[in-house]
């Protein structure tokens, strides 16, 4: 897989928080492990919409697979008709990928978002780069998820993941690896993508109630200054922890 370039890891980690309020080109879009038959499956879309991830398949830029203790497995990513699969000879505990989403700039029309930044649309209201995070915890764990280096932002459980719907989930917002404050949460991003979200606190923690005796897919989203000024005005960074509750037995 590819890796995220020097630049990008440079402006990440001087990177503070920025600019919260801006319409955003890929908020409205994350991307998500989920499970599809007896596959995990990459998702990329909001909501009940399920888009075409194999059309952004040269977009992920990394893919990595832990076991129950973290220690890495062999995993990579494959096009199996029209999903794009984890394959694995091992049985992982989590998963987690990096996707580069483009440059988008929003015209100051009100036009749909146009692919490129200020030298395409040099009057836009915004123009970003954007990037996608996720874990997704399939089984598990012997210990806490730490800080993975390829999730510049990154949604960590504080504590075990409830069995339960209903119960309360400590969760604190990452930036490169450290707490990050004000950044917005939506507690079940496929089911109710339109809620007001909750927003960390100075610690960079959110409690949130489990929403799903199913899949749960949380969402976090901020943005960090631009590494290309002239052409952008910062980089929106997307993150999402997804989970999956037992049911009673039939």
């Amino acid at each position: 897989m590819k890796h995220i370039s020097k630049t990008i890891r440079i402006a990440a980690a001087g990177a503070v928080v920025s600019s919260l309020g801006l319409a955003s080109a890929a908020c409205a879009h994350a991307i998500w492990f989920a499970p599809r038959a007896t596959h995990t499956a990459l998702i990329y879309g909001i909501g009940g919409d399920d888009l075409d991830m194999v059309k952004r398949f040269d977009l992920v830029q990394q893919v990595h697979a832990y076991d129950a203790q973290m220690k890495p497995v062999a995993a990579k990513l494959t096009v199996a008709g029209p999903l794009a699969l984890v394959d694995s000879q091992e049985d992982p505990a989590l998963v987690s990928a990096v996707m580069y989403n483009k440059v988008w700039s929003k015209p100051r029309n009100g036009g749909e978002w146009v692919e490129g930044g200020r030298d395409v649309v040099p009057d836009a209201l915004v123009s970003e780069k954007n990037y996608k995070f996720t874990v997704y915890v399939r089984r598990p764990l012997s210990g806490p998820i730490p800080a993975l280096p390829d999730q510049l932002l990154q949604i960590v459980p504080v504590g075990k993941i409830p069995e339960t719907k209903g119960a309360p989930l400590k969760l604190k917002v990452l930036l490169r690896g450290k707490p990050v404050a004000g950044v917005k949460v939506l507690t079940d991003f496929v089911n109710d993508p339109d809620a007001t979200p909750l927003k960390t606190g100075p610690d960079g923690a959110v409690t949130v109630k489990v929403r799903n005796q199913g899949l749960n897919v949380i969402n976090a989203v901020t943005t960090v200054p631009s590494d290309e000024p002239k052409r952008i005005d910062h980089l929106e960074y997307e993150a999402t922890l997804s989970f999956a509750l037992g049911h009673k037995p039939e």
